[in-house]
């Protein structure tokens, strides 16, 4: 018994043939070329390794030896005291169009409950949000709105522009305005165990 020819072959003999009545078109293409469904998120998000702590290591640490260190292409940051690592914790840096600045800084504020002045939404008057994600430099709140600014919790100022570390989403990629994100845990850890003038490195 001869076998049938491939559904995409059989479609364009059909087509070929119904080509001189104009039965054949955008239709026949979108079965052909049909875009491969979308990836769920799963998917598209990078696993990091998750958070280490050395319990034995932590508890040396203080606010007068502390210092942090920023590794940008490992997408990780690390709580030390002298050369040893207490804690070891994935991040999320600056994405490419506004990337993380590399160099020595000092943690120039504390903010436990820190909220963005640039980023965030538009809600009304109840609260509800009517406009996500928005700059307050570059968007204008619709009418009977207000902006709202992001929370940036546990928030540790680096530059008197604004970059800093606080709490936020982890995608496994760099995909902030600059800042760096931490685990929500983690960045207690962190803002418990640091001062006004901690030393901050952040690298390559």
């Amino acid at each position: 018994m001869r076998s049938s020819p491939p559904r995409a072959l059989r479609l364009h003999r059909l087509c070929v043939f119904a080509a001189a009545w104009g039965l054949c078109g955008a239709a026949h293409a979108q079965i052909l070329f049909r875009p491969a469904p979308m990836k769920p998120a799963s998917e598209i998000i990078h696993r990091q390794d998750p958070p280490s702590i050395s319990t034995r290591i932590m508890d040396q640490v203080t606010p007068a030896n502390a210092h942090i260190l920023v590794s940008l292409s490992r997408q990780r940051a690390y709580l030390m005291v002298n050369e040893v690592t207490a804690l070891d914790t994935p991040i999320s840096s600056g994405k490419a169009s506004r990337p993380t600045p590399r160099g020595k800084f000092t943690v120039l504020e504390k903010d436990p409950n820190h909220h963005s002045n640039i980023y965030g939404n538009f809600v009304d008057s109840r609260g509800r949000i009517l406009r996500a994600g928005v700059s307050a430099k570059i968007d204008s709140a619709p009418a009977g709105t207000h902006f709202e600014g992001a929370p940036m919790k546990w928030f540790l100022r680096l530059t008197a522009e604004g970059v800093g570390m606080h709490v936020g989403i982890l995608p496994g990629y760099a995909a902030s305005h600059g800042c760096v994100r931490l685990p929500s845990d983690i960045a207690m850890y962190i803002y418990q165990k640091v001062r006004i003038g901690t030393p901050v490195e952040i690298t390559d």
